[in-house]
This record gives C-alpha cells, structure tokens and sequence, in this order.
C-alpha cells in the first residue's frame, strides 16, 4: 500500500472498472444533453451510444467544469484518510479545472499544513490522459515515491503523443473550430481533418486529408514517425473513439500489424461524454508515448 492516493478526472476515459481495477481516483465533469444535466460518469447516466445517437437527432449539448468547491470537498476527503494526494487534471488547453484545482489545493494546505497535494496540468485529453494516468499506475505499483512520480509526471507527459480524426465535421463546425465555409467545402470534398494535442495541451488543425482510408494510413504513419523506437515501439497504444468503432478497428489492425512490440493489444475505449460533446460522433483518437511535443 502506497501513503497516497493517485488522481485525475473523469476525462480520463477509462472504465469505471478500469479506475478501480487500477486504484485510480477520480472527480466527474457536469455535462447538458437537451437542458438536462447530467455527470460525464463514464457513461453510466448516458450510455455513449446514447449521446451520439441524441447529438446526430439535434440534441444540443453543454460541458461545465469541476468547481472549486467540489474539488475542495473531493481532495478533503482523501486527506482525511491521513495520505497525500497526485492529481492530474484534464489539459489547461481545453478546460480551466487545472485552476480551480489549484486554488482548491491551496486552501486546504491551510488546513492540512502536514499534507501534500500535487496538482499538475496533464496537458493531455480524453484516453491520451487515461494513458498518462495508467502508466503512472504502474510506476505506483512498482514502489515509487510520491516525490518521485510527481516529477517524472512532470518531466514526461509532453511525450504522451495525441492524433485526432473525425470524419463527420458537423460538431466541429458547431464549436467553431472549424469555419461555416470550411466545413461545408470539406464536407463535399470528404475531406477529414487530422488534428493533434499541441504542447500547450491544445487540439490544432495539422492535415486537410481527403477519404477515410486515405486519413486512417496517414494516422498510422504519425504514430510511425512520432512514436518512441518508431515500429519497435513496445509501449501500450489506445484509441478512443465516438461512435464510429469500425474506423477504429480498422486503424488497430494496421498498428497490431506495423507495430509488433507493442505491449499487449491496442485498447478502445469510448469518448467520454465532455470530450464528446465538443468532437460528436465520427471522431476517432490515437495515444502512445514518442517525441516530445514541441510545436
């Protein structure tokens, strides 16, 4: 048994029995679906299959933060428990929680002076976080110190590589991440758009790529030519993907094929619905540990 606990947010997208098969706290993000809110807890209020299905009808959809508040009483109880706490949260590029926990972490270093609470910014998103958070899980496990982990976190998580493609651009326009224009022109010319997670934890526009095979090989050489030892890469790989799982199944029988280390299979998971709510259906993510992210 370990003197703390591990953290981070619902964002993560991982099972709830990953979570708990791993020992991985978590605090659930507040999402809307049609006016009703709902917790993003990994899908057990709204089943994905549900959000995507509601979102493709004209259900609108908001996302809200975790308060300040809420976190206070989240790490309170845990540091009254008697143990310290690593919490990463999701990218300040996508979300302001990575203050509020902050701010939250700071009033109760008051109160609890003999208590350490980190707080890093993860800088990553969606089952790229659910990976950071897994392989700190397995550092955990193996005896690292609380010290220690921190700063491995820290010195580590711009090389948690992140690659995005959707092939329905129909949210993207909505969000404004994409113009009126742009959309309309891409959608005739099936044009898919390959994003990544910038060094800022931001999502950047990267490629314009035209067809869905044509962007499901060039994801695969991304991971190629950005993953750690390229094909001999023997790191874990996941993918995260919204209501499409016939794209994602067809980028893992190309990186099972061109990747022959890897450590285990690649591993699918649901977009959960925070995420979602921005990307809606036809996205699908790629994670595995490379380059730094310097651009």
């Amino acid at each position: 048994m370990t003197n703390y606990y591990l953290s981070c947010s619902s964002t993560a997208d991982l099972s709830k029995e990953r979570f708990e098969q791993r020992d991985i706290h978590y605090i659930c993000f507040h999402f809307e679906l049609a006016g009703k809110e709902y917790l993003d807890d990994m899908g057990e209020s709204v089943p994905p299959e549900t959000l995507y299905r509601r979102m493709s009808e004209g259900a609108d959809t908001k996302t809200s933060q975790i308060t300040i508040g809420e976190y206070e009483e989240y790490f309170e109880t845990m540091l009254q428990s008697g143990k310290d706490i690593l919490h990463l949260t999701l990218s300040s590029g996508i979300s302001g929680t990575y203050n509020s926990a902050c701010v939250a972490r700071d009033i109760l270093a008051e109160k609890y002076p003999d208590r350490k609470i980190y707080v890093v910014d993860s800088l990553a998103a969606s089952s790229g976080y659910g990976l950071l958070m897994e392989t700190l899980a397995d550092m955990r496990d193996s005896g690292m110190e609380l010290d220690a982990l921190h700063d491995w976190a820290e010195e580590n998580k711009l090389r948690l590589q992140h690659w995005f493609f959707s092939t329905d651009l129909t949210f993207y326009i909505k969000g404004g991440r994409i113009s009126k224009a742009s959309g309309f022109i891409g959608t005739v010319l099936s044009i898919c758009p390959l994003l990544n997670v910038n060094f800022e934890g931001r999502l950047i526009p990267r490629e314009k790529i035209r067809t869905k095979k044509k962007v499901i090989e060039r994801i695969v050489e991304q991971m190629e030519e950005n993953a750690q030892d390229g094909t001999d890469y023997a790191g874990k790989c996941f993918i995260s993907q919204s209501a499409c799982m016939e794209d994602a199944q067809a980028v893992t029988a190309r990186i099972e094929e061109r990747f022959p280390k890897l450590r285990g299979k690649v591993e699918i998971n649901p977009i959960g619905a925070t995420i979602g709510s921005h990307t809606g259906p036809g996205t699908v993510a790629l994670f595995f540990w490379g380059k730094k992210r310097e651009n």
